[in-house]
């Protein structure tokens, strides 16, 4: 890569707990780090593919990855030059898309880990976030709720579908007998458990409980029904799993009709391609929010600075950075329900040890 060295690097992360979806539990996952270098600076991006979601996963995408950075050109020589230096990549790999522009962000970042130049990456605002319940027994979801409440969250997005259905809509009952809610906003996701012959009778059951938000209450792919969920107006629908692999925003938002859009840059390919959906529901009405999905403090710090970069209000869905037992440091941090950025603090600088 002529004047710049590149390096991919893979590292698994472990979690603290047994981490509950309905697609299964997780205990650790797998992150690629996409490592540039060049004029005496380095930028540091992270790709995080899911089994079940990304289009990228594979069980070692390495050789994948290590191929396609292989073939692209020389890196930009300033920042304007990222848009069609990440292009080269393919668009069925979008986390990796994700890290090489978050590390060419960096590199031509002012301090590093700052990914963003505004008022969060400088530590003068928060971002408001929801608490998220994972899923388990409920005395494990009952305890997380308690955390939460605790620590200040005013939202929690509780994780539905893979316990008894009953039994979580006993979770949702007994925190609107404890809050209104104009004191606590509920919002659930499905992760797509719920069969379309059955979701009607399960969203009016769920509809008691005055939710913000039912996210992908049926599995993606099955446009025709979600648009009819849609019209329905039972509980307002955002689309999550949906919207990955589409390159037409306009195309998906005008068939289903949502209420609500989630982006998850890493699974969408990046933050261009995150602001081409925001830009389609900005056109349409359809209010979103940004949600991470299980990055590092690595791929977190730049998506949470990616996130204020808008004037968002809602609370986000980002992540804490308390998932792992071998995290990153950074100058991230919890404070009553919302993220906040030590911009003194910048961020770690991992495998510093490995030669370039």
């Amino acid at each position: 890569m002529s004047s710049a060295n590149l390096q991919l690097i893979d590292h698994t992360l472990h979690f603290h707990f047994e981490a509950g979806t309905s697609r299964g539990v997780l205990t650790k996952k797998k992150s690629y780090y996409v490592r540039i270098q060049s004029g005496g600076k380095f930028g540091i991006g992270e790709a995080g593919p899911l089994a079940g979601l990304s289009p990228d996963y594979q069980e070692d995408c390495l050789p994948a990855y290590q191929q396609t950075l292989q073939v692209l050109g020389s890196i930009p020589k300033e920042k304007a030059g990222i848009s069609a230096y990440i292009h080269q990549i393919p668009f069925h790999q979008p986390a990796l898309r994700f890290a090489v522009e978050s590390a060419l962000l960096d590199l031509f970042a002012p301090n590093p880990g700052q990914y963003f130049d505004n008022s969060f990456s400088r530590g003068e605002t928060n971002i408001p976030i929801n608490g998220l319940i994972w899923m388990g027994k409920p005395d494990f979801m009952a305890a997380q709720i308690e955390q939460k409440l605790k620590e200040g969250y005013s939202c929690l997005k509780l994780k539905i579908g893979a316990l008894d259905f009953d039994t979580e809509v006993g979770l949702l009952a007994n925190l609107r007998k404890r809050f209104a809610a104009k004191d606590l906003t509920l919002r659930v996701d499905a992760n797509g458990a719920f069969r379309p012959e059955e979701a009607i009778s399960k969203l009016v059951k769920l509809a008691q409980y005055d939710l913000h938000s039912i996210e992908q209450p049926i599995r993606a792919g099955q446009w025709e029904e979600m648009a009819h969920l849609c019209r329905q107006e039972i509980i307002p629908i955002a689309l999550d799993e949906e919207l990955i692999g589409q390159e037409n925003p306009e195309l998906v938002l005008d068939t289903i009709k949502p209420q609500f859009a989630i982006f998850k840059p890493s699974f969408l390919g990046g933050f261009e391609a995150t602001r081409g959906w925001i830009n389609a529901c900005k056109e349409r009405g359809i209010d979103w929010w940004i949600t991470s999905a299980l990055e590092s403090n690595i791929g977190l710090q730049a998506i949470s600075q990616f996130t204020a970069a808008f004037p968002v209000t809602m609370p986000q869905g980002l992540g804490t950075g308390q998932l792992y037992t071998n995290n990153f440091a950074s100058g991230l941090g919890i404070e009553k329900g919302n993220i906040c950025f030590d911009q003194t603090f910048g961020r770690e600088i991992p495998f510093q040890d490995l030669s370039l």
